[in-house]
């Protein structure tokens, strides 16, 4: 099972950066550092990957920014569901390539381009992410793509993320749950 960690400033801090990544490493096997906010991403970005290399994540990734990745040595992007046109190019940089998605013809998309992976969301109630798509569209998903289709989205349980599995997710992302 894929457990993916997103970091956000609620469950990640530098001045705890060891003690963060520690927590992480113990529930995860992948982990993005994502921070909307921090004028200073690149020089931070840096940071987190240095220190995440002594854990043992499978993968480490950044959000959004592909070139950045591959400057600094991730192994990975998260891209958004605006930017598929960033997946052949981060895909030619030899990045893995996570792309969230929202539609079935959006994950239909991603795999045909070349993603390695797509989240799926939300599945649940999570705040200012809209309606909630449900286990029954997540199924449906899963069924049609060969890539794996991670469940995002309010999964704050492990009574959650097991509904999610038994409904064809390959693993779970969440911010909350690894709080």
């Amino acid at each position: 099972m894929i457990a993916y960690a997103i970091t956000d400033p609620i469950t990640f801090n530098f001045n705890t950066i060891e003690c963060d990544l520690r927590r992480f490493s113990l529930n995860s096997n992948i982990i993005v550092y994502r921070d909307k906010l921090n004028l200073n991403y690149a020089f931070f970005a840096k940071r987190f990957i240095e220190a995440s290399k002594k854990y043992s994540f499978e993968k480490i990734l950044l959000h959004t920014n592909y070139t950045l990745a591959h400057e600094l040595k991730a192994d990975g992007v998260h891209l958004k569901s605006t930017q598929f046109s960033d997946i052949i190019p981060a895909k030619s940089l030899g990045l893995f390539v996570v792309i969230s998605t929202h539609t079935i013809e959006e994950a239909k998309k991603a795999e045909r381009l070349g993603a390695d992976m797509v989240t799926f969301s939300p599945i649940f109630q999570t705040p200012n992410k809209g309606k909630p798509k449900g286990v029954k569209a997540l199924s449906n998903v899963a069924s049609l793509l060969s890539i794996p289709v991670i469940a995002l989205g309010g999964l704050i349980t492990e009574e959650e993320i097991n509904i999610c599995l038994n409904n064809g997710a390959k693993g779970f992302a969440s911010i909350r749950w690894f709080k």
